[in-house]
């Protein structure tokens, strides 16, 4: 299993010199990737083609771009100046957010995400190839619109997929997953009984799946966990993540945290191994009277550069 960092670390917003910044050590570290939401600060695309001209190793991945915000040819376009940026680098996670962000907060109708997300694929993936894009949909009807953007190649695509419906969408038609605040039991029990068989019955390689979930190394979890808690409520509230977190038989967001010494930190990052995560993008935590560098030491320990 693959290690990299989630930034900016949670419940941050750090300048953009300072974010910068934690791409770069991330990458002089020895980590083997970078991923960065797409909320309400910093534009994910945009950062990622920054950081792609600053480094040279590290993959760049995005966790996650919401679709509805943006034209999948809008989408393309930025996604593959962010790959020639990054010297194709690039790995685009997209996902359709959720009901209370776009119908409540954005007034865009939302009745249709399945459906939505396999229209955006139809058009994004030719748009990506630099092909012209033609598709007679319910919600896009392209016609013939080219993209080029000399030296991208096409950034192998995630989606955030946390029921069966869209993990069976992710499997066929995409390089994988990712899912934030899955523990190790959802991943081994839901996860991989549709994801990796529907891959298979259309000949596509096994697919990634991209796991990521707040890691604090302390010697006083039993304080810092109702911080967690508290920190990290929405997602115990939203009803696609409340769905996940009920099948890993976990009552807090906490719960499936790393949380805990640095041997417990580690066993937690064996579970997510063993469950078959190809990939551990840590959202280091660090909430008052905690030190990150602790959380920082045993990540690179385990990835291997320390």
């Amino acid at each position: 299993m693959k290690i990299g960092i989630f930034l900016p670390t949670p419940g941050t917003v750090p300048d953009l010199a300072t974010l910068l910044g934690q791409f770069l050590r991330v990458e002089g570290e020895g980590f083997a990737s970078a991923w960065t939401p797409n909320i309400t600060a910093f534009d994910a695309l945009s950062l990622l083609a920054m950081v792609g001209r600053e480094t040279r190793r590290i993959e760049l991945g995005t966790f996650v771009v919401p679709t509805y915000t943006r034209h999948p040819v809008v989408m393309a376009q930025q996604a593959l100046t962010t790959q020639a940026a990054a010297a194709g680098r690039l790995t685009l996670g997209i996902g359709v957010s959720h009901r209370v962000t776009i119908e409540t907060l954005l007034g865009m109708d939302f009745s249709h995400p399945l459906r939505h997300m396999r229209e955006y694929l139809a058009v994004l993936e030719p748009a990506l190839a630099q092909r012209p894009v033609a598709f007679a949909g319910e919600e896009f009807r392209p016609n013939g619109y080219q993209l080029r953007v000399p030296g991208a190649t096409p950034p192998p695509i995630l989606i955030a997929a946390l029921g069966p419906q869209m993990l069976r969408l992710a499997g066929r038609r995409a390089a994988g997953t990712a899912i934030w605040m899955g523990g190790p039991r959802y991943l081994t029990e839901y996860v991989l009984p549709i994801l990796g068989p529907a891959a298979l019955e259309v000949g596509r390689p096994a697919p990634r799946i991209v796991a990521s979930v707040p890691v604090c190394v302390t010697d006083y979890p039993a304080d810092i966990i109702p911080r967690a808690n508290q920190d990290f409520a929405r997602y115990g509230q939203l009803p696609s993540y409340r769905a996940i977190l009920d099948k890993e038989g976990a009552p807090n967001p906490s719960d499936v945290a790393l949380i805990g010494p640095e041997d417990v930190v580690r066993q937690g990052l064996d579970a997510y191994a063993a469950a078959g995560a190809t990939d551990f993008a840590a959202a280091i935590y660090s909430p008052p009277g905690t030190n990150p560098e602790r959380t920082w030491a045993v990540l690179k320990a385990y990835a291997g550069g320390g």
